[in-house]
């Protein structure tokens, strides 16, 4: 297929960082081909892209595509806690993102992004936000979604494609969708359904920065290289404080010790098992709750030009994109 060899083969476009990602390649003047799943053909794209059916699953039939591509920015991922879809998690996630490398090297590509996620360098230690250089394992309590981005971090570095891996934190903003399970925190809370909270916190950040950020890796990150794109460390309290304001909710006072957390996390993965549905109280985030999983950006300042933005406005923008899609009241 001919092409742009400026042009840029996007994935995960009609998800909620993705589509940001395509808004931000397109304001940035790059012709992008949207990788589009079947079953998501009828969704609208804005214009100035050209859509692609396939599947991340075959890899193989995307080579034409990609042919004629300059560039490669990878943003799908499965990203899910329920029981029952962890299989798909590790192929869409590691297998796919190996095989998308290699079509793309064969189609004659010259670089690509891959999204990753800050989990892969864990929580903080000694006191100190984690940076690039930290990098979690098994040890860290991390499985399924989480423990697929740290797969998929050692499948996109070995790959014979040169590389930059980006990695967002807890992005925040209009158009999640699904919503993610960061956005489900807000609509729950939103909903006068979040009666108590667990310790520990994040980083969390405006979607549009991480999409700017992408565009950003692009131009100017290095082969090999792992940049974390966040905005602003809260502790869930301090988040809760800042939706209160936007929401007119009480902030949740209590605090749900951790066994107990853990107890309910298990009872309701049981109830997943068994019906397919997805965790009201996801195992994986009862243990990164506990954690402070802070992170510092001075490497994407640096290197990069990444700035990130207000995440009160963030949070804001969230809030009354939900309201105005019926999430919430």
């Amino acid at each position: 297929m001919a092409g742009n060899r400026d042009s840029v083969f996007l994935t995960g476009a009609t998800g909620f960082i993705g589509r940001h990602v395509l808004d931000a390649l397109i304001a940035a003047g790059y012709p992008t081909r949207v990788l589009v799943r079947p079953e998501r053909t009828g969704e609208p794209l804005p214009a100035g892209c050209v859509p692609v059916v396939g599947d991340l699953r075959h890899p193989g039939a995307l080579v034409p595509h990609l042919d004629g591509c300059r560039y490669l920015v990878h943003v799908a991922a499965l990203y899910t806690f329920g029981p029952r879809e962890r299989g798909d998690v590790w192929a869409t996630n590691v297998i796919g993102t190996s095989g998308l490398l290699e079509a793309a090297r064969v189609a004659g590509v010259e670089r690509a992004v891959v999204t990753s996620s800050s989990a892969t360098v864990g929580p903080v230690r000694g006191g100190r936000p984690a940076t690039e250089d930290d990098r979690a394992d098994a040890g860290d309590g991390l499985s399924a979604y989480h423990g697929s981005k740290v797969a998929q971090e050692r499948a996109a570095l070995a790959a014979q494609l040169p590389t930059t891996l980006v990695l967002p934190t807890m992005p925040v903003g209009p158009g999640d969708r699904r919503p993610t399970p960061t956005g489900k925190m807000i609509v729950d809370f939103m909903r006068g359904r979040m009666f108590a909270s667990l310790p520990g916190g994040m980083n969390v950040v405006a979607v549009e920065d991480v999409a700017r950020g992408h565009v950003l890796a692009l131009e100017r990150g290095r082969t090999g290289e792992r940049y974390l794109l966040g905005g602003e460390n809260l502790t869930l309290a301090e988040l809760w404080e800042r939706l209160a304001g936007l929401c007119g909710r009480p902030v949740p006072r209590a605090e749900i010790p951790y066994s107990a957390a853990w107890g309910m996390g298990w009872i309701d993965e049981i109830r997943c098992r068994m019906t397919g549905g997805q965790p009201l109280v996801p195992l994986e985030g009862v243990h990164m709750a506990r954690h402070d999983m802070f992170v510092t950006c001075d490497k994407a300042r640096v290197e990069l030009g990444y700035e990130a933005t207000s995440v009160d406005q963030a949070l804001d923008r969230a809030v009354r994109w939900y309201r105005e899609h019926g999430y919430a009241a």
